[in-house]
């Protein structure tokens, strides 16, 4: 454990009591966003990328994409000068692709903590946890709905987790939580339990403005609209629909300059056709139209290439996850967005597994270095997933951060300096001797190998004789200990205080909702 440099202040400040806070709070070692010294992995040759290029400015022109009960976005389309036909939109060919052009090629999203900040874009990767599921799983409690506390729980793990650099967004469903107002806690939880970036609410136009609102408690209001402070999700309702539920929570993102991931939701052979070739070409044209729109809104707004893509068991109809048909989806949607010129965000710790077990492990090894291969830039996802997207699990959640240091490891590619070189270890130790304890070992033994914070590597005798645990035993073990040790970082008492009255005034203001 390290200390990391203290919070700069953007609001105003609480004095005496502001510094004493960040002096006695505890700051744990983040490893800066990742920044890739190895090469992409491409599957797709010029003329595949052209055919698909093509097909999707053909299923934009004249199939056309729909944009619902959302009259103000119609009348963008038209402006353009797109052709409006009720709710289908056909976009010229070229058009969408002329309008993705002001969106930027990377950003910062700053952190209130600066030296958490991170770059999205070119050859960077960010790591974000787990977006989504309504359950938890645990060790002790099984499988369960999940509940405010164990959000906040794992916004805890995730701000202790080394090789995570995102506090991400829902961690979980606090299903205790009235529908209406769960927002406003989940955000106040990542802003306060964390110092890290994390992502705004996106399930209805109104709690965006309310992410907004609290940022610019959080940084201070012109500090936000000058900047990014939030990365935020949109789906697309695949195949090529636009629901005005996400594209106004969008429309709020986009004027006040926050960023939001464009990302289609494919299950392929039930959302996108079961071919390869053919979900890019639906992927490319649902990305192209959202992007548009989005600088629409706001030109030069922030904007990420997304797609989450998965295959089907043609038995079950169950999502399959892991599969090399996801992967070269995968790596030739980021070259698309290479050529868009655009942040690609994909992948994640995938699995179909129910328990944090070898299928779980083996499903999302593969997608991580999928992940890593195909160039993506924020990987949302990229721990803690489990049965599907369905639920957040402690146990794997902590596998996943503490393999997330492999992805680390690998994209620092391979180095020639002198001392890589190593030529005066080899000299000293000639035919027939062991490095171990030449001087070259002994300079750099701390730092040659990437060391798991998790895994049994002692002899089998002390292994067994420690109660022959397995994985997901010790994961439990060690979700435990990051609890108890957990420390809230460093806040200035009045933003706090604004926070807090900012939360209480607007759940005070309207009757609960479950639905």
């Amino acid at each position: 454990m390290s200390d990391i440099a203290p919070t700069q202040r953007r609001t105003r400040g609480g004095g005496g009591a502001a510094r004493r806070a960040e002096r006695s709070a505890v700051s744990f070692e983040t490893a800066r966003f990742i920044e890739r010294n190895i090469p992409n992995f491409e599957v797709l040759n010029e003329e595949a990328l052209e055919i698909i290029e093509h097909n999707a400015e053909t299923v934009l022109q004249e199939i056309g994409v729909k944009f619902v009960n959302n009259p103000a976005a119609l009348e963008l389309w038209k402006a353009a000068g797109a052709d409006v036909d009720e709710e289908r939109v056909r976009i010229p060919r070229g058009l969408a692709r002329q309008l993705c052009a002001t969106a930027p090629g990377s950003y910062t999203q700053h952190a209130r903590n600066p030296a958490r900040n991170v770059e999205v874009g070119g050859k960077n990767l960010v790591l974000a946890p787990v977006y989504g599921p309504p359950f938890v799983r645990d060790a002790e409690g099984g499988r369960r709905y999940a509940t405010m506390a164990d959000f906040e729980n794992f916004v805890k793990l995730g701000y202790m987790s080394k090789w995570l650099h995102h506090s991400g967004g829902t961690v979980c469903e606090p299903t205790d939580i009235p529908v209406n107002k769960r927002h406003l806690d989940m955000l106040h939880a990542h802003m306060t339990l964390s110092d890290k970036p994390f992502m705004g609410s996106v399930t209805e136009p109104s709690r965006a403005q309310d992410s907004v609102d609290m940022c610019k408690i959080l940084f201070g209001e012109d500090f936000v609209q000058q900047n990014t402070v939030m990365t935020s999700l949109i789906n697309v309702n695949s195949p090529m629909t636009f629901d005005d539920v996400m594209m106004g929570s969008m429309e709020v993102y986009a004027r006040n300059n926050q960023a939001c991931i464009l990302s289609p939701f494919i299950v392929g052979g039930a959302m996108a056709p079961v071919s390869v070739a053919g979900t890019l070409t639906q992927v490319l044209a649902e990305v192209l139209a959202g992007i548009a729109y989005n600088q629409l809104v706001r030109k030069g707004a922030p904007v990420i290439f997304g797609a989450f893509v998965t295959s089907i068991d043609m038995n079950s109809g169950a999502p399959t996850f892991g599969t090399p048909e996801a992967s070269l989806i995968t790596y030739g949607a980021g070259q698309l967005a290479r050529r868009m010129g655009l942040p690609y965000r994909s992948a994640g710790a995938f699995c179909g597994s129910k328990l944090p077990d070898a299928q779980a492990a083996y499903e999302s090894a593969n997608s991580l270095n999928m992940g890593l291969l195909s160039g993506v830039n924020f990987m949302l996802h990229a721990c803690g997933w489990l049965e599907g997207g369905l639920v957040s699990s402690y146990e794997k959640f902590v596998m996943d951060a503490d393999q997330l240091g492999v992805l680390h490891g690998l994209a620092k590619g391979v180095g020639v300096t002198e001392n890589d070189q190593a030529m005066d270890a080899i000299a000293e130790v000639g035919p027939g001797g062991h490095y171990l304890g030449c001087a070259h070992t002994q300079a750099n033994f701390k730092t040659a190998f990437w060391r798991s914070g998790l895994l049994d590597y002692k002899p089998f005798e002390t292994w067994d004789e420690e109660g022959a645990r397995d994985t997901q035993a010790l994961a439990a073990v060690k979700v435990r200990q990051m609890l108890d040790s957990y420390q809230k970082p460093a806040m200035d008492p009045a933003t706090e205080e604004a926070l807090a009255a900012f939360v209480a005034e607007r759940k005070a203001a309207m009757p609960d909702a479950f639905i």
